[in-house]
């Protein structure tokens, strides 16, 4: 345990992240890669809560948008979540890893209901505990949820795995000139309207002074080397 940095984790992972070239879905070589890393961090004593969003099966905001009523998009959005979190609770499974679901929205056929106290059993245990549903409420984005549970469990830090490898000023995949930050108060992102999170994510961890670190999912291997204090993508804080 001497060589992590954080012991406790609020893992995000962008659905879209696990859909790989197909952009839907699931490509489950990349599932387990995920997986395998996991299970190196478990093996290392990491207590590891999982965020998964949905962008691979459903976008409330971008796939609703001007065709539904955003609660009905946005309770499509948390499904898929729920989706995503009992496949790679699954593929946990398989990799010798103890899993738990628990949605923010009771469907007992599939995922036991979330309370805090509950989570912090599981983890206690050493099992890796997926919060599905999101919040439980739509106009919330998985990030936000995210941060909710990472501050209701108390995690050491939220670790945000996107499809880019860093925060940056712009698009990077768009604009050649845009600015890589290594590290960022939350002020700052917030003041440069910076798009790593939502807004109301960041303020969330702002107020509750979580570290947050912002990196490219990649082969899976950049979640081991975050959790043991190496420099990659974007750490943001209130204070260096």
């Amino acid at each position: 345990m001497s060589e992590l940095t954080y012991k406790r984790i609020l893992l995000k992972v962008s659905g879209e992240a696990l859909a790989g070239d197909a952009h839907r879905g699931l490509d489950f070589a990349i599932v387990n890669k995920l997986c395998d890393s996991i299970k190196e961090c478990v093996d290392m004593g990491v207590q590891i809560g999982l965020v998964i969003g949905a962008g691979n099966f459903w976008r409330g905001v971008k796939d609703g948008a001007d065709k539904m009523q955003r609660s009905h998009a946005d309770a499509m959005g948390m499904l898929g979540t729920v989706m995503n979190a009992i496949a790679v609770a699954d593929a946990l499974e398989q990799h010798g890893v103890d899993a738990r679901v628990l949605s923010a929205v009771e469907m007992n056929k599939f995922a036991e209901y979330f309370t805090r106290d509950t989570a912090e059993r599981y983890l206690r245990q050493g099992k890796v505990v997926l919060f599905a549903a999101g919040t439980g409420n739509p106009y919330f984005s998985t990030d936000t949820g995210a941060v909710l549970r990472g501050v209701e469990i108390e995690a050491d830090a939220i670790l945000m795995a996107k499809n880019v490898d860093a925060i940056y000023s712009a698009d990077p995949a768009k604009d050649p000139n845009a600015v890589r930050y290594t590290q960022l108060t939350y002020s700052e992102a917030l003041a440069k309207n910076l798009k790593a999170t939502d807004i109301t994510a960041m303020a969330l961890a702002m107020d509750n002074d979580k570290t947050m670190v912002c990196f490219g999912l990649g082969d899976g291997s950049s979640i081991v080397r975050v959790v043991r204090g190496e420099a990659i993508g974007t750490t943001v804080k209130n204070k260096f």
